[in-house]
């Protein structure tokens, strides 16, 4: 299934790669991972199914891996999907949960599998990784923001609202198919009609569960993608629309708002920083 993996980053605290899958939609072949990790999608969505949970994948989630489950991926796009994966070394991991109150086997996002992506952690995982790529990467630095990062995604957020399994179906149709339609014009009755339910019940039950309107959990999967889009842009107009935004003032209040600078000065602190490949780029 995986078609695409490299090295980011590795010293005694984690190793960090990233990761691309190319596969029909089908389910999986299942899969094992030893050691707790920590994903950051970036690029497609999928189903993550592990034990008796269906865990929906995509930019606007943090996916907690726990050691020595076998698991099963499926119903992602047919040109895959991409994800930076941290591999925590299991002493730091167990030293940063102690930190936050937790023991490691009974941590509850290990239990849950997901929280939301914040705009901070999308902001800097993808910083992480760029500066950590380069090859003036200070080591030193790297191992603190990498700390910090993971200890901000182990964070607890305040508990979600417990959904049934009718209902987690539904958010996940919903985010499939904003996910298949955000570069483009996406209507909430368009979204509503693809999902079986009225614009009023769909609205109220995404933010009920997910803690996010729908609206803005749609931005966000563009601004999460304008995150490893802007190393390359040269026009940022262009960038804008072909993420759907209006026009570029729209773009740059959006991006402002969720990450505290704009497009442009994201776009100078990366210049240093090593360019992702060509596979992270906006799929036609």
């Amino acid at each position: 299934m995986m078609t695409g993996r490299m090295r980011v980053f590795e010293s005694h605290i984690a190793l960090v790669e990233r990761i691309e899958y190319r596969e029909s939609r089908r389910l999986s072949a299942e899969d094992y991972s030893p050691e707790f990790q920590i994903g950051f999608p970036y690029r497609g969505v999928f189903v993550w199914h592990v034990e008796h949970d269906a865990v929906v994948g995509d930019p606007n989630q943090v996916l907690f891996v726990r050691g020595g489950e076998t698991y099963r991926i499926a119903h992602h796009p047919p040109d895959g999907f991409a994800e930076v994966i941290i591999t925590p070394a299991e002493s730091c991991l167990r030293q940063v949960v102690e930190t936050l109150g937790f023991d490691l086997e009974t941590h509850p996002l290990f239990g849950t599998r997901s929280r939301r992506a914040t705009p901070d952690l999308q902001c800097r995982c993808a910083a992480f990784v760029q500066q950590a790529a380069g090859a003036s990467r200070d080591e030193f630095h790297a191992d603190e923001e990498l700390l910090a990062l993971m200890r901000d995604a182990l964070a607890m957020e305040p508990p979600r609202r417990v959904a049934s399994s009718s209902t987690r179906r539904l958010i996940r149709r919903t985010k499939e198919y904003l996910h298949a339609h955000f570069t483009g014009r996406v209507q909430l009755s368009d979204v509503a009609d693809a999902v079986g339910a009225s614009p009023a019940y769909l609205t109220d039950v995404f933010r009920r569960v997910e803690g996010i309107s729908l609206h803005r959990y749609l931005v966000q999967l563009r601004l999460a993608r304008s995150l490893i889009e802007l190393p390359h842009a040269d026009d940022l107009t262009a960038l804008a629309l072909d993420l759907a935004f209006s026009s570029h003032s729209h773009f740059t209040f959006a991006f402002r708002r969720a990450f505290g600078c704009t497009p442009s000065e994201y776009r100078r602190r990366s210049s240093r920083r090593a360019k992702l490949p060509e596979f992270a780029r906006i799929s036609a």
